[in-house]
Protein backbone atom coordinates (compact mmCIF):
# COMPACT_ATOMS: atom_id res chain seq x y z
CA UNK A 1 0.00 0.00 0.00
CA UNK A 2 1.20 3.74 -0.62
CA UNK A 3 1.73 5.90 2.00
CA UNK A 4 -0.72 8.79 1.56
CA UNK A 5 0.96 10.96 4.15
CA UNK A 6 4.14 10.75 2.31
CA UNK A 7 2.43 11.70 -0.82
CA UNK A 8 0.94 14.47 0.16
CA UNK A 9 3.77 15.79 1.51
CA UNK A 10 5.73 15.23 -1.54
CA UNK A 11 3.22 17.12 -3.53
CA UNK A 12 2.95 19.71 -1.43
CA UNK A 13 6.65 20.42 -1.45
CA UNK A 14 6.30 20.73 -5.46
CA UNK A 15 3.41 22.32 -5.02
CA UNK A 16 4.57 24.71 -2.69
CA UNK A 17 8.44 24.91 -3.91
CA UNK A 18 10.37 24.85 -0.59
CA UNK A 19 9.53 22.03 2.68
CA UNK A 20 8.78 25.13 4.74
CA UNK A 21 5.59 26.43 2.46
CA UNK A 22 4.58 22.89 2.15
CA UNK A 23 5.04 22.42 6.31
CA UNK A 24 2.50 25.59 6.77
CA UNK A 25 0.45 24.17 4.26
CA UNK A 26 -0.30 21.52 5.94
CA UNK A 27 0.00 22.16 9.16
CA UNK A 28 3.41 19.83 10.40
CA UNK A 29 6.86 20.49 11.38
CA UNK A 30 9.15 21.29 7.85
CA UNK A 31 10.95 18.15 9.64
CA UNK A 32 7.72 16.04 9.48
CA UNK A 33 7.74 17.08 5.86
CA UNK A 34 11.32 15.91 5.18
CA UNK A 35 10.80 12.59 7.18
CA UNK A 36 7.63 11.55 5.43
CA UNK A 37 9.47 12.21 2.07
CA UNK A 38 13.31 10.95 2.83
CA UNK A 39 11.05 7.67 3.68
CA UNK A 40 8.84 7.89 0.35
CA UNK A 41 12.43 7.95 -1.20
CA UNK A 42 14.01 4.60 0.87
CA UNK A 43 10.69 2.71 -0.60
CA UNK A 44 11.01 3.79 -3.93
CA UNK A 45 14.78 3.37 -4.02
CA UNK A 46 15.29 7.07 -6.02
CA UNK A 47 15.18 10.69 -5.33
CA UNK A 48 12.04 12.23 -5.73
CA UNK A 49 12.97 15.55 -4.78
CA UNK A 50 15.31 17.91 -6.37
CA UNK A 51 16.25 20.42 -3.42
CA UNK A 52 16.62 23.71 -4.82
CA UNK A 53 14.88 27.37 -5.30
CA UNK A 54 12.51 26.18 -5.82
CA UNK A 55 12.18 22.96 -5.24
CA UNK A 56 11.22 20.54 -8.33
CA UNK A 57 10.36 16.94 -8.92
CA UNK A 58 12.62 13.99 -10.67
CA UNK A 59 10.35 12.06 -13.01
CA UNK A 60 9.77 9.26 -10.39
CA UNK A 61 8.67 12.54 -8.02
CA UNK A 62 6.15 13.90 -10.72
CA UNK A 63 4.68 10.45 -11.39
CA UNK A 64 3.51 9.99 -8.14
CA UNK A 65 2.59 13.64 -7.61
CA UNK A 66 0.35 12.75 -10.52
CA UNK A 67 -1.05 9.96 -8.40
CA UNK A 68 -1.98 12.34 -5.76
CA UNK A 69 -3.86 14.54 -7.90
CA UNK A 70 -5.55 11.96 -9.53
CA UNK A 71 -6.72 10.28 -6.03
CA UNK A 72 -7.38 13.64 -4.32
CA UNK A 73 -10.07 14.34 -7.42
CA UNK A 74 -11.62 10.69 -7.61
CA UNK A 75 -12.14 11.23 -3.54
CA UNK A 76 -14.00 14.72 -3.60
CA UNK A 77 -16.23 13.73 -6.46
CA UNK A 78 -17.06 10.81 -3.35
CA UNK A 79 -17.16 13.04 -1.05
CA UNK A 80 -19.95 14.81 -3.10
CA UNK A 81 -21.59 11.49 -3.51
CA UNK A 82 -21.49 10.61 -0.03
CA UNK A 83 -21.69 13.97 2.01
CA UNK A 84 -21.48 11.71 5.45
CA UNK A 85 -17.73 11.66 4.24
CA UNK A 86 -17.17 15.28 4.34
CA UNK A 87 -19.46 16.52 7.14
CA UNK A 88 -17.81 19.98 7.11
CA UNK A 89 -18.11 19.94 3.03
CA UNK A 90 -16.00 19.08 0.03
CA UNK A 91 -11.90 19.63 0.37
CA UNK A 92 -10.72 21.80 -2.69
CA UNK A 93 -8.41 19.74 -4.74
CA UNK A 94 -6.07 21.15 -7.14
CA UNK A 95 -7.10 21.41 -10.54
CA UNK A 96 -4.00 21.85 -12.81
CA UNK A 97 -4.29 22.88 -16.65
CA UNK A 98 -2.39 24.24 -19.26
CA UNK A 99 -3.27 27.33 -21.42
CA UNK A 100 -1.67 28.87 -24.46
CA UNK A 101 -1.51 32.87 -23.47
CA UNK A 102 -2.96 34.59 -25.90
CA UNK A 103 -6.34 32.29 -24.84
CA UNK A 104 -5.89 33.12 -21.12
CA UNK A 105 -5.81 37.16 -22.39
CA UNK A 106 -8.85 36.86 -24.33
CA UNK A 107 -11.66 34.48 -23.78
CA UNK A 108 -10.72 31.11 -21.63
CA UNK A 109 -10.76 33.15 -18.31
CA UNK A 110 -14.54 33.86 -18.20
CA UNK A 111 -14.77 29.88 -18.27
CA UNK A 112 -12.67 29.18 -15.87
CA UNK A 113 -13.57 31.55 -13.18
CA UNK A 114 -17.30 30.26 -13.63
CA UNK A 115 -16.75 27.05 -13.06
CA UNK A 116 -14.28 27.24 -9.87
CA UNK A 117 -17.21 29.17 -8.51
CA UNK A 118 -19.36 26.19 -8.72
CA UNK A 119 -16.91 23.33 -7.89
CA UNK A 120 -14.67 22.44 -4.90
CA UNK A 121 -11.26 22.98 -7.04
CA UNK A 122 -8.03 25.48 -7.11
CA UNK A 123 -7.29 26.24 -10.11
CA UNK A 124 -3.85 25.77 -11.24
CA UNK A 125 -3.12 27.94 -14.53
CA UNK A 126 0.38 26.89 -16.58
CA UNK A 127 1.12 28.98 -19.50
CA UNK A 128 2.96 28.23 -22.70
CA UNK A 129 2.93 28.32 -26.24
CA UNK A 130 -0.34 26.63 -28.06
CA UNK A 131 2.34 24.14 -29.61
CA UNK A 132 3.33 22.89 -26.41
CA UNK A 133 0.85 23.01 -23.69
CA UNK A 134 0.04 19.51 -25.06
CA UNK A 135 3.81 18.44 -24.31
CA UNK A 136 2.67 19.22 -20.09
CA UNK A 137 -0.24 16.18 -20.63
CA UNK A 138 2.18 14.23 -21.97
CA UNK A 139 4.20 14.48 -19.37
CA UNK A 140 1.31 14.10 -16.50
CA UNK A 141 1.98 17.56 -15.29
CA UNK A 142 -1.86 18.64 -16.27
CA UNK A 143 -5.05 17.05 -16.85
CA UNK A 144 -6.08 19.15 -19.51
CA UNK A 145 -5.08 21.70 -22.01
CA UNK A 146 -5.99 24.04 -24.61
CA UNK A 147 -3.17 23.12 -27.34
CA UNK A 148 -2.67 23.64 -31.11
CA UNK A 149 -2.37 20.27 -31.62
CA UNK A 150 -5.42 17.74 -33.09
CA UNK A 151 -3.61 14.64 -31.94
CA UNK A 152 -4.37 14.17 -28.16
CA UNK A 153 -1.50 12.15 -26.39
CA UNK A 154 -1.96 8.65 -25.39
CA UNK A 155 -4.86 7.98 -22.66
CA UNK A 156 -6.48 11.58 -23.77
CA UNK A 157 -9.20 12.96 -25.40
CA UNK A 158 -9.32 15.72 -27.95
CA UNK A 159 -11.96 18.30 -29.39
CA UNK A 160 -12.06 21.34 -31.49
CA UNK A 161 -12.42 24.41 -30.35
CA UNK A 162 -12.53 26.46 -32.80
CA UNK A 163 -9.99 28.73 -34.38
CA UNK A 164 -8.30 32.32 -32.93
CA UNK A 165 -7.58 34.76 -35.27
CA UNK A 166 -4.53 36.64 -35.38
CA UNK A 167 -4.34 40.41 -37.41
CA UNK A 168 -0.44 41.10 -38.20
CA UNK A 169 0.06 44.96 -37.15
CA UNK A 170 2.24 48.04 -36.80
CA UNK A 171 1.63 51.38 -35.83
CA UNK A 172 1.62 53.46 -38.61
CA UNK A 173 5.10 55.09 -37.76
CA UNK A 174 6.32 52.24 -37.94
CA UNK A 175 5.32 51.57 -41.08
CA UNK A 176 6.37 54.44 -42.43
CA UNK A 177 10.04 53.55 -40.79
CA UNK A 178 9.98 50.14 -42.12
CA UNK A 179 7.50 49.25 -45.10
CA UNK A 180 7.21 52.16 -46.97
CA UNK A 181 8.30 50.13 -50.25
CA UNK A 182 6.22 47.48 -49.47
CA UNK A 183 5.87 44.37 -47.10
CA UNK A 184 8.15 41.32 -48.50
CA UNK A 185 10.61 39.39 -47.44
CA UNK A 186 13.25 41.55 -47.76
CA UNK A 187 11.72 44.39 -45.18
CA UNK A 188 10.32 41.86 -42.94
CA UNK A 189 14.07 40.20 -42.58
CA UNK A 190 14.75 44.10 -41.83
CA UNK A 191 12.23 45.30 -39.63
CA UNK A 192 12.22 43.82 -35.85
CA UNK A 193 8.79 42.29 -34.96
CA UNK A 194 7.73 41.43 -31.49
CA UNK A 195 7.67 37.15 -30.21
CA UNK A 196 6.50 36.37 -27.01
CA UNK A 197 9.17 33.80 -26.25
CA UNK A 198 11.19 31.73 -28.50
CA UNK A 199 8.62 28.94 -28.95
CA UNK A 200 6.73 31.84 -31.01
CA UNK A 201 6.42 30.60 -34.28
CA UNK A 202 3.18 32.82 -35.47
CA UNK A 203 5.11 35.33 -37.20
CA UNK A 204 7.44 33.23 -39.01
CA UNK A 205 4.52 31.40 -40.05
CA UNK A 206 2.72 34.29 -41.60
CA UNK A 207 5.83 35.52 -43.14
CA UNK A 208 5.68 32.57 -44.81
CA UNK A 209 2.29 32.45 -45.73
CA UNK A 210 2.79 35.47 -47.28
CA UNK A 211 6.54 34.92 -48.68
CA UNK A 212 6.04 31.17 -49.97
CA UNK A 213 9.79 30.65 -48.04
CA UNK A 214 11.19 30.87 -44.62
CA UNK A 215 12.52 34.63 -43.50
CA UNK A 216 15.24 34.79 -40.79
CA UNK A 217 12.98 37.34 -38.54
CA UNK A 218 14.74 39.84 -36.21
CA UNK A 219 12.63 39.17 -33.33
CA UNK A 220 12.11 41.05 -29.50
CA UNK A 221 11.32 39.07 -26.90
CA UNK A 222 8.19 40.03 -24.82
CA UNK A 223 6.21 37.52 -22.84
CA UNK A 224 2.93 39.18 -22.20
CA UNK A 225 -0.13 39.56 -24.64
CA UNK A 226 -1.16 42.88 -23.18
CA UNK A 227 2.44 44.31 -23.25
CA UNK A 228 2.89 42.95 -26.83
CA UNK A 229 0.02 45.25 -28.11
CA UNK A 230 1.05 48.49 -26.01
CA UNK A 231 4.70 47.77 -27.20
CA UNK A 232 3.35 47.56 -30.82
CA UNK A 233 1.36 51.13 -30.53
CA UNK A 234 4.82 52.24 -29.22
CA UNK A 235 6.63 51.25 -32.60
CA UNK A 236 8.25 48.89 -30.89
CA UNK A 237 7.95 46.29 -33.77
CA UNK A 238 5.04 44.61 -35.88
CA UNK A 239 3.20 41.00 -34.65
CA UNK A 240 0.65 38.85 -34.73
CA UNK A 241 -1.98 39.84 -32.51
CA UNK A 242 -5.09 38.44 -31.24
CA UNK A 243 -8.35 39.70 -32.82
CA UNK A 244 -10.45 40.65 -29.82
CA UNK A 245 -7.07 42.36 -28.04
CA UNK A 246 -6.07 44.87 -31.26
CA UNK A 247 -9.54 45.46 -33.01
CA UNK A 248 -10.27 48.40 -31.03
CA UNK A 249 -6.60 49.88 -31.84
CA UNK A 250 -7.02 49.12 -35.54
CA UNK A 251 -10.62 50.62 -35.28
CA UNK A 252 -8.95 53.95 -34.31
CA UNK A 253 -5.44 53.61 -35.96
CA UNK A 254 -3.09 53.32 -34.14
CA UNK A 255 -2.01 50.09 -35.14
CA UNK A 256 -2.62 49.04 -38.76
CA UNK A 257 -2.36 45.43 -40.74
CA UNK A 258 1.06 45.01 -42.38
CA UNK A 259 -1.21 43.36 -44.99
CA UNK A 260 -4.94 44.45 -44.60
CA UNK A 261 -7.26 41.34 -44.74
CA UNK A 262 -4.33 38.98 -44.16
CA UNK A 263 -5.57 37.38 -41.06
CA UNK A 264 -3.63 34.22 -39.43
CA UNK A 265 -5.82 31.60 -38.11
CA UNK A 266 -4.99 28.80 -35.76
CA UNK A 267 -7.21 26.22 -34.75
CA UNK A 268 -7.42 25.41 -30.96
CA UNK A 269 -8.12 22.15 -29.04
CA UNK A 270 -9.00 20.77 -25.70
CA UNK A 271 -7.12 18.06 -24.79
CA UNK A 272 -8.11 16.03 -21.24
CA UNK A 273 -6.56 12.91 -20.05
CA UNK A 274 -9.49 10.19 -19.86
CA UNK A 275 -8.72 8.64 -16.50
CA UNK A 276 -8.49 12.37 -14.93
CA UNK A 277 -12.28 12.07 -13.46
CA UNK A 278 -16.00 13.02 -13.94
CA UNK A 279 -15.08 16.33 -11.95
CA UNK A 280 -13.28 17.74 -15.38
CA UNK A 281 -16.24 17.52 -17.42
CA UNK A 282 -18.17 20.50 -15.72
CA UNK A 283 -14.45 22.36 -16.91
CA UNK A 284 -14.70 21.24 -20.06
CA UNK A 285 -18.48 22.23 -20.90
CA UNK A 286 -17.48 25.80 -19.85
CA UNK A 287 -14.60 25.71 -21.85
CA UNK A 288 -16.16 24.64 -24.72
CA UNK A 289 -19.30 27.16 -24.39
CA UNK A 290 -16.78 29.93 -23.99
CA UNK A 291 -14.81 28.89 -27.05
CA UNK A 292 -18.04 28.62 -29.00
CA UNK A 293 -18.62 32.41 -27.98
CA UNK A 294 -15.25 33.72 -28.76
CA UNK A 295 -13.37 31.69 -31.62
CA UNK A 296 -13.78 31.31 -34.87
CA UNK A 297 -16.15 27.67 -35.97
CA UNK A 298 -13.94 24.99 -36.63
Amino acid sequence: MLDYASLSALAAVVREGSFERAARALSVTPSAVSQRIRLLEDRVGCALVIRGQPCTATEMGRRLCQHVDRVLILEQELQGALPALAPDGPVRVSLPIAVNADSLATWIVSAIAAYASESPVLMAVAVDDQDHTAEWLQRGKVLAAVTGSARAPVGCNSRPLGSMRYRAAASPSFMARHFNAGVGAGSLARAPNLAFNTKDELQSRWAHRLCHRHVELPSHGLPSPQAFVAATVAGMGWGLHPEALVAPYLNEGSLVELIPESPLDVPLYWQQARAASLLLDGLTRRVVAAAEAALIAA
